[in-house]
């Protein structure tokens, strides 16, 4: 089956997925999408399970689906791309367009989980989002940077001082999403470790705020 028919068949499933009400609580808080039909995460998850598993499909057929999605203009759409694209396939240019086409919190938070996070370069692309000044950009990095933390990466000497840098800047002058994504990151880093947790502190004490 060609690619755009497979888009039109997940876009018809994702009709009887519609949840109005979903959709407009994201309306009312601003999230605008040209298309978003409410469907819940956990039904998302299911459909790119049900994806992955398809006989006729490859990893690389599967990653020219998660490129079609992720064109489409559309909540779900994006949101599958995610959830569907092999870590193995995924090209550093290619992730550079998503990120400068991202359209909301969610979807950035959606990229970091379902997909950064798994990618062997994820590290790289983590320190040059947080130090980046789109927001969305910065929130997806710090995201990435709790996942790598929690999955006991520990970061260089160099790594650390760029990393507690970045932070302690997203602390006091980025919006209140990026701020709390920096914290977090921040409490995943500590918990490395007693020297880890030491600098955390240390940093966090430097602009007179509470570590929690």
């Amino acid at each position: 089956m060609e690619v755009q028919e497979i888009v039109k068949e997940i876009k018809l499933s994702m009709r009887q997925m519609m949840d109005g009400a979903v959709a407009k609580s994201m309306r009312d808080k601003g999230v605008a999408y040209k298309l978003n039909w409410g469907a819940t995460l956990p039904r998302l998850s299911e459909k790119a399970d049900e994806l992955r598993a398809r006989q006729d499909m490859t990893a690389e057929d599967l990653s020219h689906l998660a490129i079609a999605l992720w064109k489409e203009d559309v909540r779900e759409c994006k949101i599958l791309a995610t959830m569907v694209m092999p870590p193995e396939r995924m090209l550093p240019e290619v992730l550079d367009i998503w990120m400068e086409q991202i359209p909301s919190q969610e979807i950035a938070e959606q990229l970091a989980f379902n997909l950064v996070q798994h990618l062997p370069y994820a590290a790289e692309k983590a320190y040059q989002w947080i130090a980046g000044s789109r927001p969305y950009e910065q929130l997806c990095g710090y995201h990435v940077m709790s996942r790598l933390f929690m999955n006991g990466r520990e970061p260089n000497e160099r790594g650390i001082h760029e990393y507690i840098d970045q932070v302690l800047v997203a602390l006091q002058e980025a919006d209140m999403p990026v701020r709390k994504a920096a914290m977090q990151s921040l409490q995943r880093f500590a918990a490395l470790g007693l020297m880890y947790e030491r600098i955390a502190k240390s940093a966090i004490k430097s602009i007179s705020l509470d570590f929690l």
